[in-house]
């Protein structure tokens, strides 16, 4: 019974192999007309794997198993790597969803506009008590 199982995740890690390989996390390098110029794409992979299977016990003496597998991948864009003759830039896709860096982006604002109001408040106190 254990080669079905093993059959069955060797043909999901072989399918994300093909899937996932190192031209998808540093991409194939673009090259300008003229040759100045060479944009490489940089991605993030993300994937998942699970499976599981069970051998259900029946009167007939026949093969009994059954079970699944199953995988996930995730491809986002970060950024281009920029490379020209006298620089090389690192252009990084902004990620607007991502509330948790914006969230910490406003804090030193509202850090900021929270000790601006304490500072508001108190000196209106010294001020009523001259």
């Amino acid at each position: 019974m254990s080669h079905t199982i093993e059959s069955m995740l060797g043909v999901s890690m072989e399918k994300i192999r093909e899937m996932v390989d190192v031209n998808t996390i540093i991409g194939t390098p673009i090259v300008t007309q003229e040759g100045r110029i060479t944009i490489i794409p940089v991605s993030k992979v993300s994937f998942g794997f699970g499976s599981g299977g069970s051998d259900i016990p029946t009167k007939k003496e026949e093969n009994t198993f059954g079970g699944g597998a199953g995988a996930g991948v995730t491809i986002k864009p970060l950024a281009f790597l920029v490379i020209k003759p006298d620089d090389v830039e690192l252009l990084q896709i902004s990620d607007e969803g991502n509330k948790v860096s914006k969230v910490l982006e406003t804090v030193p604002d509202a850090v900021s506009k929270i000790l601006d109001l304490f500072k508001k408040k108190k000196k209106e106190k010294k001020d009523e008590k001259c």
